[in-house]
């Protein structure tokens, strides 16, 4: 089977302000025309960026949306626009509760998957969002993209799940605060690196609702390198992930391999 073409990414580093759906997918139109512009053919954005990520639990409930909503659609229509997939980050409405969620989208505006986000981290998010409860998985141009939300991709078990599930890229839609840094940058590296895998990594910048964001969006490559680091402002961030140096990574460390040959126990 033939190798498919590298696949270009880009991650949308926003920065936080009061603004309403249409505002933030207004800026996102102009991230996907960028993108596209550059080359990419995949754009994340940050978690839940459709209605902010503070807030919790008012804000957000009354902010979610179904995953066909008015929000949903009019990502699609800037992707059909741009012809470009994009991770949409959102709160979604759906079986009575509110999910943090993240929408794949086709570069023709076709829906592709919707990941529901795992790990719920701390009372706030506990006491807003109902638990996902599997790590997803979508295709795009020949590749296998896994998506996992902030504190999903902190938990090595999940990337690992997504990896032996075929992923050789992930999405990460974030909110990731100032007082983190080891996060993006030991953490992003290592989960990319013991899976050899790409990592699309993308945060907030500023402030909203007494929470300061790092910024310090990355897309990282298979053996933990970054392959281009936003700091802070505004930005959009691109790079190409080639299957050629993800078989590199792994054939140079095969932890996927090796892990069969440790005890069961």
């Amino acid at each position: 089977m033939n190798e498919p073409a590298p696949l270009t990414v880009a991650a949308f580093q926003y920065t936080a302000r009061d603004e309403d759906a249409a505002a933030r997918l207004k800026r996102l139109d102009g991230a996907a025309h960028e993108a596209a512009e550059r080359g990419a053919r995949l754009l994340v954005t940050p978690e839940v960026f459709v209605s902010g990520y503070g807030g919790m639990p008012g804000r957000i409930h009354a902010r979610a949306e179904p995953a066909d909503g008015p929000s949903a659609q009019r990502a699609a229509a800037i992707a059909r626009d741009h012809g470009i997939a994009i991770v949409l980050g959102y709160p979604e409405a759906a079986d009575g509760v509110v999910y943090n969620a993240a929408l794949c989208i086709a570069p023709d505006g076709t829906p592709l998957a919707n990941h529901r986000k795992l790990g719920l981290s701390g009372t706030d998010e506990q006491s807003t969002y109902a638990r996902g409860d599997a790590v997803t998985l979508f295709e795009l141009d020949g590749h296998r993209i896994g998506v996992l939300i902030c504190y999903d991709v902190e938990f090595p078990e999940l990337a690992r799940m997504g990896t032996l599930a075929g992923a050789t890229t992930f999405a990460v839609p974030t909110a990731l605060v100032s007082r983190w840094p080891v996060v993006a940058e030991k953490m992003i590296p290592t989960r990319a690196l013991e899976n050899g895998v790409c990592v699309a990594f993308a945060n907030y910048t500023g402030s909203e609702d007494g929470l300061e964001y790092l910024g310090s969006s990355r897309i990282v490559g298979p053996t933990g390198e970054d392959r281009i680091r936003a700091e802070r402002g505004e930005t959009v961030i691109v790079a190409a992930i080639e299957p050629s140096a993800v078989a590199t990574a792994r054939a140079r460390l095969p932890y996927l391999a090796d892990r069969l040959t440790l005890p069961d126990s």
